[in-house]
């Protein structure tokens, strides 16, 4: 990426935000916590997370608690939000429905 991505405002997070129920924040980060149906299963979200994410070379911080995987997604460049979170969210979103 040659130039740093632009900051949401507020209004566009929360706009950004009702289209994705499942996660929330503000404009310095956004999270979800998806529930697995096993540890294994769990793991294997990651992973297919990790795929996407090199994909894209946007990258988020997971915290792996048992049966709960945590994505947190923030710019780090841009120091907060930006459209490459929104979409990195969507995807995992639908990663997340194959986990069941």
């Amino acid at each position: 990426m040659n130039s740093k991505p632009t900051l949401l405002s507020p209004d566009e997070v929360t706009e950004a935000l009702k289209a994705l129920p499942d996660w929330s924040g503000d404009t310095s980060a956004i999270s979800r916590t998806v529930r697995a149906p096993s540890f294994t299963t769990g793991i294997d979200l990651v992973r297919r997370v990790a795929d996407v994410a090199e994909e894209m070379n946007h990258h988020p911080d997971i915290d792996i608690r048992w049966r709960n995987v945590t994505f947190t997604l923030a710019t780090h460049v841009a120091g907060g939000v930006t459209v490459l979170d929104v979409e990195l969210a969507g995807r995992i979103d639908q990663q997340a429905a194959r986990s069941g």
